[in-house]
């Protein structure tokens, strides 16, 4: 007699994820992962109280693979590439894309250790070294929300035939510069009207 199957919570996880990735998050069922892994249902209790912390674990396992793709970027520029991985991450979990940012959920929340991260990354940037981290924090939300815009646009097929990946990166490159001018003519500004009132 063959020895019974050993499920063990990464396997469990990844199961999830799969099916998280072709149907989306609400078709998570403690049934249908134990059937997804021929298994009965009583190893997935064994390692997670209930479904909805099998969904958080998910979503974990999501986040990991989008900054997985962040990682892959190497253009040299820190900003863009994280443009970048957010529109091919979009293009290639579309569904788990719509469910975890177009759908209103629970599941993602603001993330402080996540934006922290990313302002990390931006530092490297030879453009956004000399600025604050509120400075910071303000140039990624403006460009987190152009993204999720195109991200959006690309997840639903609303861009035209001929705007490839490409002519994405272009656009968030040349929107990145716009952004990060705007803000260092901002800094300028202030700086000069300092010292108007210290005169």
């Amino acid at each position: 007699m063959a020895p019974p199957k050993k499920f063990t919570r990464e396997k469990i996880i990844e199961t999830a994820f799969e099916i998280a990735k072709a149907e989306g998050i609400d078709a998570i069922t403690i049934r249908k992962v134990a059937k997804k892994m021929g298994s009965s249902i009583a190893p997935i209790y064994v390692n997670f109280t209930d479904v909805e912390q099998l969904i958080q674990e998910v979503v974990a396992k999501t986040l990991e693979v989008s900054r997985h793709f962040l990682n892959e970027q190497q253009s040299g520029e820190p900003f863009l590439d994280i443009g970048i991985a957010s529109i091919r991450f979009a293009k290639q979990y579309s569904v788990l894309f719509r469910d975890l940012v177009m759908k209103n959920n629970g599941h993602m929340v603001h993330n402080e250790d996540h934006v922290n991260i990313l302002i990390q990354q931006m530092k490297k940037d030879t453009l956004l070294q000399d600025f604050p981290y509120e400075e910071l924090k303000q140039i990624l939300l403006k460009m987190q929300i152009f993204q999720t815009g195109l991200s959006v646009m690309v997840t639903n097929d609303l861009l035209p035939d001929d705007f490839n990946e490409e002519k994405m990166i272009e656009m968030l490159d040349s929107t990145a510069k716009d952004v990060i001018t705007a803000a260092r003519l901002r800094q300028s500004n202030q700086m000069s009207e300092g010292e108007i009132y210290d005169e």
